[in-house]
């Protein structure tokens, strides 16, 4: 019987190793490249679009894009607006990004949000004109951290101890909190001296928050830059940040990991809500400074679609955030400008967010 020696195998020599190290590095780099020139062209092709659907309407498409670029960004104070509209959009789309890297799915951003300004209005109108300005301002914010946890753990105990769908429950969330965010504006809330307006008493001025430099932005600001970096340390840098991820790639080795994946889905959806929270008491002591219907302008909705086209990364998640403030902002001058309606923008933020699908779908086909 013949036995059959197997051939001997080459190691790698040094410079067959540099080679195929430098073809990866290409390959790399091409794809790199390859996924710029993808996302740009989605976007153009977007822009493009919109503009199409803009002169059909019987508009110039660079008038408007000038009419939005003004609204949002280079008319007079229209920045301030667009990051002040931004910090509750930003927060509210963190609010999204932490439990999506967990497997979960929160599309309550919106009450969230407003169970925090509630909560924000509650603590502000009663103690706000007693106590100093940063008392009120902190109370007013850990009010709002915390009524966010607690309306988005109450979709996250549903799903860890029932299994209910927690992107039903937390939609769901959205219109009890505004049902009764109603209540309250209507009747035991209802300013006296409103002039039969849905809307609480104003907060005390010590407990507004204060400007930056005269300008129209408030130390909210400053807190949600903070927010965002903390988030994005927590994620990447942290045990749990690195736990929540496990979970969200595969439960089951989580689990045989020794990873306890119920409180860590738990606790994402308690920081997310947190954020949320805070979003609507920064806007509520910021900006608003009464609680009154539609408060939130639906940004908990558009915090979504933020921390979607971002893939919930935190920092991509601000910026996205800070994009679609500036084009719902936008749409405040196309009226006045142009004619047409200023829910046209509602199509813009469509498209922008349809374009990473189509630049999915063709990476996955190449």
């Amino acid at each position: 019987m013949t036995t059959m020696t197997p051939a001997p195998v080459k190691a790698p020599t040094p410079s067959r190793l540099g080679s195929l190290a430098s073809r990866s590095r290409k390959r790399l780099e091409g794809t790199g490249w390859q996924r710029l020139a993808l996302v740009t062209g989605a976007y153009l092709a977007s822009l493009i679009v919109f503009g199409a659907i803009a002169a059909q309407q019987g508009a110039n498409p660079f008038t408007v894009l000038h009419a939005m670029l003004s609204s949002s960004i280079f008319g007079g104070g229209s920045l301030d607006q667009t990051l002040l509209h931004a910090i509750p959009i930003t927060l509210a789309a963190l609010a999204v990004a932490i439990p999506a890297r967990a497997g979960l799915v929160n599309v309550g951003g919106e009450g969230q949000l407003i169970v925090g300004a509630i909560a924000a209005t509650g603590i502000g109108v009663d103690i706000g004109a007693s106590v100093p300005g940063p008392v009120s301002w902190i109370a007013m914010i850990a009010g709002g951290a915390l009524a966010g946890a607690v309306w988005a753990g109450l979709a996250g105990l549903l799903r860890i101890r029932l299994g209910v769908n927690e992107a039903v429950t937390t939609l769901l969330l959205n219109f009890v909190a505004n049902d009764i965010l109603l209540y309250l504006t209507y009747q035991p809330w209802k300013d006296p001296n409103g002039l039969g307006q849905p809307e609480s008493k104003p907060l005390a001025i010590q407990a507004q928050l204060p400007l930056i430099f005269g300008s129209q932005l408030n130390i909210g600001i400053i807190i949600t830059v903070v927010l965002v970096l903390v988030v994005w340390w927590a994620v990447k840098h942290t045990g749990w940040g690195f736990a929540i991820k496990v979970t969200g790639g595969n439960q089951e080795a989580a689990r045989r990991s020794g990873l306890k994946v119920r409180s860590l889905m738990l606790s994402a959806m308690l920081a997310g809500g947190a954020l949320a929270g805070i979003g609507g008491a920064l806007n509520l002591a910021g900006v608003e400074t009464q609680l009154r219907p539609d408060i939130t302008l639906t940004f908990g909705y558009v915090a979504f679609l933020a921390s979607f086209l971002a893939r919930h990364e935190p920092l991509k998640t601000a910026l996205a955030a800070l994009l679609f403030s500036a084009i719902a902002l936008s749409g405040n001058g196309l009226q006045l400008s142009t004619g047409l309606d200023g829910t046209i923008t509602d199509i813009l933020l469509g498209l922008i967010v349809l374009a990473p699908l189509v630049m999915t779908k063709r990476e996955g086909a190449t």
